[in-house]
Order: C-alpha cells, then sequence, then structure tokens
C-alpha cells in the first residue's frame, strides 16, 4: 500500500472503500490518526506498527496535501460503523470495549436497531485495572471485530498488547464513538462535517477540549510546514 511519512509517522493514503476492504481481510490494529496523536513521539512506534492508520482529522488531511498526497480524511466513527456492518453482513462476531458503565450497552443496543445480525460476544466498559483479564476474556469470546473506546493513548497501548494474544482479531481504536452511537452525545452536525470542523464543533459543545486543541493543533500544522519546505539542518 501506499504511504505517507510525516513528522516520522507512517500513514496509509487510501479512500475509505479501499481502507475497508483491506481491512476485511485483515488482522491486527487499525488507528485513525489525528494531529494529537502525532503531537505525542511517544506513539511513534505503535502507529508505525499498525497494520493499517487512516486519516481522521482535517489537520492530518492537510499535512498529507502539503506534501502534495490528494488523499481525504477517513472519520474513524464512520470507519468503525462500516466495519460493524461489514461483520454483521458475514456473521462475524463483535467485542465493545470501553466508555462509562452501561454506554456501551446502550450503543449495542442501538447499533442493533439499525444493523441486521450485528453479534456482540463481548461487551465492557473501560473502567479496568487489569488489562490480562479482559485480554483473557477476549481470547474467550474470539471476536473478529474489536472496537475499543478506551481515549488515546490509552486504546492503542491496550490494542497493541492484546493483538499478540488475538492474532486474528481486527481491532480499531474508536475514541468517543459509544458516546454517539449511545445517544448520550450528538455527532456534529452535517454542515460541520463536510467544512472538516467537527473538531470546532465538539469544542464549542465541550469547552474544556480547547486546552488539548491549543496549542497542540497550531504546532502540529507549523511542525509540518517546517518539514515540508525548510531543509534539515537550518
Amino acid at each position: 500500500m501506499s504511504k505517507a511519512n510525516i513528522l516520522g509517522f507512517n500513514i496509509d493514503t487510501l479512500n475509505f472503500e479501499s481502507a475497508v476492504e483491506y481491512a476485511k481481510t485483515t488482522s491486527g490494529q487499525v488507528i485513525t490518526i489525528n494531529p494529537e496523536m502525532m503531537s505525542n513521539p511517544d506513539m511513534t512506534d505503535i502507529v508505525n506498527s499498525a497494520e493499517l492508520v487512516i486519516p481522521d482529522g482535517a489537520g492530518v488531511e492537510l499535512a498529507l496535501k502539503i506534501f502534495g498526497h490528494n488523499t481525504h480524511r477517513i472519520a474513524g466513527i464512520e470507519f468503525a460503523y462500516r466495519m460493524i456492518e461489514e461483520c454483521a453482513k458475514s456473521s462475524q462476531s463483535i467485542a465493545f470495549i470501553g466508555a462509562k458503565p452501561s454506554v456501551a450497552e446502550q450503543a449495542v443496543k442501538n447499533l442493533k436497531n439499525k444493523i441486521k445480525n450485528l453479534n456482540a460476544v463481548y461487551i465492557h466498559d473501560g473502567y479496568f485495572d487489569d488489562a490480562d483479564e479482559i485480554i483473557n476474556e477476549l481470547k474467550c469470546a474470539n471476536p473478529r471485530l474489536i472496537l475499543c473506546a478506551l481515549g488515546s493513548p490509552k486504546q492503542e497501548y491496550f490494542i497493541q498488547k492484546a493483538k499478540k494474544l488475538l492474532p486474528d482479531g481486527l481491532f480499531i481504536g474508536v475514541g468517543g464513538s459509544f458516546d454517539v452511537w449511545s445517544g448520550n452525545i450528538e455527532r456534529a452536525p452535517e454542515i460541520f462535517q463536510k467544512l472538516r470542523l467537527e473538531w470546532l464543533y465538539r469544542t464549542i459543545k465541550e469547552p474544556c477540549r480547547l486546552k488539548r486543541i491549543f496549542p497542540a493543533l497550531p504546532m502540529f500544522v507549523l511542525n509540518v510546514l517546517k518539514e515540508r519546505y525548510i531543509p534539515k539542518g537550518v
């Protein structure tokens, strides 16, 4: 697959449908990368060892364009939803891990009302201390798709450990997707999605996110421009 390397992170330059087709036939870790993740150098090895890295975030889409890649953003929540649909079509089982107590259960209930034959074989909230216990339970359930809504970077570290013991599973870190699917949080209106401004809508709704975005997002863009246009050593 074609990849771009930006700030030391390898990103797959697939479109939505190609990413889905690839994910259907592979196992391991899918990372939906965003500027916050790329601002954390501790994440480099985890991202570069993932089986699929898709650009989730307008900032990453902009960075790819700066480097000459006509690759569009793939919203993580939409990608995960599509993979749920694909698993349901082929009678493959799914695990849901993360969010607050009862949120994952409500998310699964709502998803079942929309997706026929969804087979959820394991559901657990994100409040646990013993990752090994969760992984052992996953091994017994043996799901094909494992969705982890633990927040970043916790979900990425959990997946990196778990995928070694579930070699046939496809893991996706889905952040706050369970909250949206459960109905607890409303996703940004379509106009914000089309304008690549979901981050702005979420910040308006949750002002506490402002500390995560600034100065991280402006610094990310500056670092991308520096890497692209300023020769090394200058």
